[in-house]
């Protein structure tokens, strides 16, 4: 069997916001929600090389391939202006690219020392799960990384299967839940919530889950009501979980959704009292 690749869309070498500590974070191509408040929405889809894009690279860095090979790019003009992903109609971008465990495990270890972890994100990182479990084995293995901890921020939405694949070698998950009403989170992502759920219940069993993020839109799923419940639920599934408020901001929405409203800091005050109000201990506000 061929060692997995990934479709990797970027990483960055420092974050303090992606789990504990300063993180490498790699952003994966692909992901199976379409969250009408997604702030990479280039992320969601891969690249259908439909072409719309290489006739406005102002620095033509984007070609086509021979033999019908797709949309090419030529790293040595690229600039990462972004216009490609402006002009994409797909919420794609072509230059994500396809990459090795070795390859990306080499961007790690070159900042190994200044780091306390790895994060895989997203689009999905749970739709990779062999480029993941393949990337977080080498991390523990090799000595230049092995102190360093594996971090997954998913949507929550693979089975047991995935997970019991990458356990193994993640030390803790990230799992939004948008929100607890299915109907709410299919208008929202467009998907159910129920492999949501489960995945909560199922990491937290297995002591494998560092937070739950709700990510809070006014007028969506941020009512009193939606609240308290929520709170209740995540409650049943252990008290002491760390809950992470995240008020919706329009940077970097699709231009159909940025007049949603963000919440004022007084809201994300009043989010947070219910919340601990309805037994969640540890509720972090971002």
């Amino acid at each position: 069997m061929s060692a997995p690749r990934g479709l990797l869309n970027d990483f960055i070498r420092f974050s303090s916001v992606d789990g504990p500590g300063n993180r490498f974070v790699a952003f994966l191509q692909g992901c199976n929600f379409d969250c009408i408040f997604c702030h990479n929405p280039y992320t969601i889809n891969t690249c259908v090389d439909c072409g719309i894009c290489v006739e406005p690279c102002p620095e033509d860095a984007l070609f086509w391939g021979d033999n019908g090979a797709g949309v090419k790019v030529d790293w040595s003009l690229c600039n990462l202006c972004g216009v490609c992903v402006d002009v994409c109609p797909y919420d794609s971008t072509p230059l994500a690219r396809s990459v090795t465990v070795d390859a990306l495990w080499e961007e790690v270890n070159e900042t190994a020392n200044f780091l306390s972890g790895v994060t895989i994100s997203g689009g999905e990182a749970t739709l990779q799960a062999d480029f993941v479990a393949g990337l977080f084995a080498a991390i523990k293995d090799r000595s230049g990384t092995s102190h360093l901890t594996t971090f997954l921020d998913s949507n929550g939405s693979c089975g047991p299967e995935i997970w019991d694949r990458l356990l193994p070698v993640t030390d803790g998950t990230m799992i939004d839940l948008k929100a607890l009403d299915e109907d709410v989170h299919i208008a929202l992502t467009g998907v159910s919530n129920n492999r949501v759920l489960d995945s909560i219940r199922y990491l937290a069993v297995r002591r494998r889950l560092y937070e739950v993020r709700l990510p809070l839109i006014p007028g969506f799923n941020d009512s009193d009501d939606q609240l308290a419940r929520t709170a209740n639920w995540l409650a049943g599934v252990d008290p002491a979980l760390r809950v992470k408020v995240i008020g919706y901001r329009r940077q970097g929405v699709r231009s159909q959704y940025g007049e949603l409203q963000e919440p004022q800091p007084e809201q994300m005050a009043h989010y947070a009292h219910i919340l601990t109000g309805e037994g969640v201990r540890d509720v972090v506000q971002v």
